[in-house]
C-alpha cells in the first residue's frame, strides 16, 4: 500500500460519550480542554492555517446541533470561521451531492463524539467515505475525530464493552470501522473510563494490530500512516501484542477470563512519539525532532 500523504488526527474526547447509553452533554465553555490545551490549534495548524475549511461531520452524535454550534464556537475563538458543519443522520444524507462536493474541496473534515457505529453505518460503503480514503491517500489533507470519531478511524473497530467485565471472553465488541488505518485500534477516555483491559482483549483478539489507548484532552497525530505523535495534556497508552506468548483467547468459552502472557505497553505524554510499522516507542517524535533541529539551527 502507498504511503498516505494526508494526516490523521486520534482525539480521547472531553466529555463523556463514549459506547454505553448514557446521557450525552455537549461541550460547555468549562469544559473545552481540548481547545483550551491547544488540540484544536493543532487540527487548525496541521490543516493549513486560520483560512483552512475544516468540515464538522456530527453524525455519531445524539446532539448534532448543539455539538456543531460548539465546534463553531470554539474555533472562531482561535480565528477559524471558515468552518463548516455536516448533520448527516442517514445513508442517504452521506450520498447528497452537497455534501459529496463539501468532501471534496475542504483542508480536513472532523468526526465529533457520539456513537462510533453510527458513523459505520452509515458512511461504510458510500461515496462520501471513498473520497475522504481516496484524498488522506493522494492530498495534503487531515482527517480528525473525537472519542467515537476517533474510534471509528481504525479498520478493527471497539463498539461496545463494559469496562468491569471486559476481562471476561466475549464482552467487547469488535466491528470494521472506517479503516483510515488498518493495524491498529483506538480506544477513548481510556483512564477516566478504565478502559485498559478492555484495549487489551481486543488487541489480544487481534495481535496483529497495536492498541492506541487514548486519553481526554489527548491525542494521536499520525503521519504517513506510521509516524506518531502524542498530543494534548494527558496520557497514551500503547499496547503491543505482537509478542504474545500465550493467550487462551480462542479456546476459552464465552463468559471465561482471558489469560495472555508478554504483552508490551508503552506510556506516551505529549511530544513521545511511536512508530506503528516498526513497532517503536521515541522518546521524542520524529516531528519534534525536526522543529528542535530547526530552531538550534537559527
Amino acid at each position: 500500500m502507498s504511503i498516505p500523504k494526508g494526516k490523521l488526527i486520534a482525539i480521547g474526547g472531553a466529555e463523556d460519550k463514549g459506547t454505553h447509553p448514557e446521557k450525552e452533554t455537549f461541550y460547555h465553555a468549562t469544559n473545552l480542554n481540548f481547545f483550551e490545551r491547544g488540540i484544536l490549534r493543532r487540527i487548525v495548524e496541521e490543516a493549513g492555517g486560520p483560512s483552512a475549511r475544516i468540515e464538522i461531520v456530527t453524525t455519531a452524535s445524539v446532539i448534532p446541533y448543539e455539538v456543531g454550534e460548539n465546534y463553531l464556537d470554539a474555533f472562531g475563538k482561535i480565528g477559524c470561521v471558515n468552518i463548516g458543519v455536516m448533520h448527516i443522520r442517514t445513508r442517504d444524507d452521506a450520498m447528497q451531492e452537497e455534501y459529496i462536493e463539501r468532501i471534496k474541496t475542504c483542508d480536513g473534515v472532523m468526526f465529533s463524539g457520539g456513537n462510533q457505529l453510527r458513523l459505520t453505518a452509515v458512511f461504510g460503503g458510500t461515496e462520501f467515505l471513498r473520497i475522504c480514503k481516496q484524498r488522506y491517500q493522494s492530498d495534503v489533507f487531515v482527517i480528525a475525530g473525537t472519542s467515537a470519531g476517533a474510534m471509528a478511524m481504525s479498520n478493527t473497530m471497539i463498539y461496545e464493552g463494559n469496562a468491569t467485565r471486559a476481562h471476561l471472553k466475549g464482552e467487547v465488541k469488535i466491528t470494521t470501522g472506517l479503516g483510515f488505518m488498518s493495524n491498529v485500534i483506538f480506544d477513548s477516555h481510556f483512564e477516566k473510563r478504565g478502559r485498559f483491559v478492555r484495549l487489551v482483549q481486543a488487541v489480544s483478539a487481534n495481535p496483529s494490530s497495536i492498541g492506541i489507548g487514548l486519553g481526554e484532552d489527548t491525542g494521536m497525530l499520525i503521519t504517513e500512516g506510521n509516524k506518531m505523535e502524542a498530543i494534548g495534556s494527558g496520557l497514551v497508552i500503547i499496547v503491543d501484542g505482537h509478542e504474545i506468548r500465550h493467550s487462551n483467547i480462542a479456546d476459552i468459552p464465552e463468559g471465561n477470563p482471558i489469560s495472555v502472557e508478554n504483552l508490551k505497553v508503552h506510556f506516551c505524554e505529549k511530544g513521545n512519539g511511536y512508530l506503528v510499522n516498526e513497532r517503536k516507542f521515541l522518546i521524542e517524535s520524529v516531528a519534534g525532532a525536526l522543529v528542535q533541529k530547526r530552531v538550534q539551527s537559527e
